[in-house]
């Protein structure tokens, strides 16, 4: 077997109180993709940041091509051939691709001069070797995500990366396009390149992917082949326990309408419509999902149903009363429970304790408080009742949320939100990034209470996760509701065709 394009020797990276890389060795060979799963908080991330020169090893060697390195910042990677496409894409969207593809390495004309026209050219002739399909001269913003993903990889191409490391790839990608991607992944390995693909879901890795490699609590516990594995055996390697990846799932006995929507429509932070004419109803007892691209409509659609935002045109009642008339404490008090798409941004005061956090939403209320006076002891003792329910990993309920790993404060938001009565559940993404363990945890969580009587209303770009857990199913393709059916008469690839804006 040739020389390894990069390889990873004892690394070591310890961050206060915890060890996150213990000693990880590595290999990466041309041609090929290594697939790394591991669970929230497993040292995935801190062991690509320090392939890639955003951290320092504590301990360890990194050789590319068999010599060794020191990186002290991306530059130096970049310069070693190691590139890594950010599961949030770094585009600027009124740009060209040409003109994001060169950015911060603009070829010059002169002394001064950028030279586009050589731009677009390199651009195109990239996408011709690897049959990218990608226009040089269209704006980003422009181009749906599948090809804006493109144009990542095509940044990091250009500047003659022969390692690609892929941060989650296809959380925002239909099933169409992730078939492309994997083709054009095919074609990089073909070509000598090698793909580190970062990944939560365990039939992707066993689709793409030459070898797997797992970490737990930052050893590497496993590696193995798809040939040699299967979900169930990666899923109990990841968690170091047995995971069902089955719901036993009863059928549900939907009751009187919790949400009603008729003819809604909501504008976007720029004034531009993004929510066009929805008409849903979702029943008390029932989860209605829908599915969809990010970007079409479906954040505005959720933070307009929680109060968050105004209302252009149309009627929503929530639990039979206009929500016009409800402010967001108000729709908390009925039994209104909303988990955002964003934890960091939307759900969580990071720099706040754990247990502060858990009270965001009643800390005016007894038990938190008493005669206007926070009772900061009480919140602690409740809040611990709270980790260990909802089996929340964390040193203590006084560290800062920010400093828990994204499962943890995920289950965080879970445990405030589920941990009051509950009548209606507005869940946005809420297993975004999540490893196997976290999701199984979450999903049964959420049928719990629609076997309540919670009505559910779920959005997700992950299909699975729509098809496992739905009775009926919506499609929003640009703020439009273009189906809705029950589960059973959807497929993957008529859901992927409607999200797409394909008639099915």
């Amino acid at each position: 077997m040739s020389t390894p394009l990069l390889q990873l020797r004892g690394i070591v990276k310890r961050f206060p109180g915890v060890v996150a890389n213990d000693g990880v060795d590595l290999d990466l060979y041309p041609g090929e993709i290594v697939a790394l799963l591991g669970e929230n908080g497993a040292g995935k991330t801190t062991l690509m940041n320090i392939v890639y020169g955003l951290l320092r090893p504590d301990a360890g060697e990194i050789r590319v091509e068999g010599r060794p390195v020191v990186f002290r910042g991306p530059a130096d990677a970049m310069a070693a051939g190691i590139g890594m496409v950010h599961q949030h894409f770094m585009l600027v969207p009124v740009m060209t691709v040409a003109e994001n593809v060169v950015l911060g390495a603009e070829p010059v004309r002169g002394h001064f001069m950028v030279d586009l026209a050589r731009a677009a050219r390199d651009v195109e002739a990239i996408s011709r070797r690897f049959r990218f399909e990608v226009d040089p001269k269209a704006r980003v913003g422009d181009l749906p995500v599948g090809v804006q993903q493109r144009v990542e990889i095509i940044k990091v191409l250009y500047r003659r990366a022969r390692v690609l490391i892929l941060d989650e790839p296809t959380a925002v990608l239909t099933p169409q396009e992730v078939d492309e991607l994997f083709h054009i992944l095919r074609g990089l390995t073909q070509a000598g390149h090698a793909v580190v693909f970062i990944t939560h879901k365990l039939k992707e890795a066993l689709a793409i992917a030459d070898r797997i490699v797992v970490l737990r609590q930052g050893r590497v516990v496993g590696a193995t082949t798809p040939a040699q594995t299967n979900e169930a055996e990666l899923a109990a390697m990841m968690v170091g326990r047995g995971i069902s990846l089955e719901l036993d799932k009863a059928p549900a006995r939907a009751q009187e309408p919790a949400l009603e929507v008729e003819g809604l429509w909501v504008v976007d932070d720029r004034g531009l419509p993004a929510v066009r004419g929805v008409d849903l109803q979702v029943r008390a007892g029932e989860i209605v999902g829908i599915a969809g691209v990010q970007g079409n409509g479906q954040t505005e659609l959720m933070e307009a149903l929680m109060g968050l935002r105004p209302i252009a045109a149309g009627h929503v009642r929530v639990l039979g009363q206009p929500l016009t008339r409800l402010n967001v404490r108000q729709l908390m008090e009925m039994g209104v429970a909303y988990i955002p798409e964003d934890r960091q941004r939307d759900g969580l005061i990071l720099p706040f304790p754990v247990y502060e956090n858990l009270f965001l939403n009643r800390y005016y209320r007894p038990p938190a408080a008493r005669r206007g006076m926070l009772r900061l002891d009480v919140m602690r003792s409740k809040a611990e009742e709270l980790v260990r329910t909802f089996d929340i990993r964390a040193a203590s309920v006084d560290v800062p949320v920010g400093t828990l790993s994204g499962g943890n404060q995920q289950k965080v938001i879970i445990a405030r939100e589920f941990s009051r009565p509950l009548r209606l559940l507005l869940a946005s993404q809420p297993t975004r990034g999540l490893d196997v363990g976290s999701v199984e945890y979450i999903h049964r969580r959420i049928l719990e209470r629609r076997d309540e009587g919670a009505a559910v209303l779920l959005v997700s770009t992950e299909l699975e996760e729509i098809m496992a857990l739905s009775d009926r199913i919506a499609v929003m393709y640009r703020g439009r509701i273009v189906a809705l059916e029950e589960r059973e008469r959807f497929d993957r690839h008529r859901l992927g065709l409607l999200m797409a804006g394909s008639a099915a």
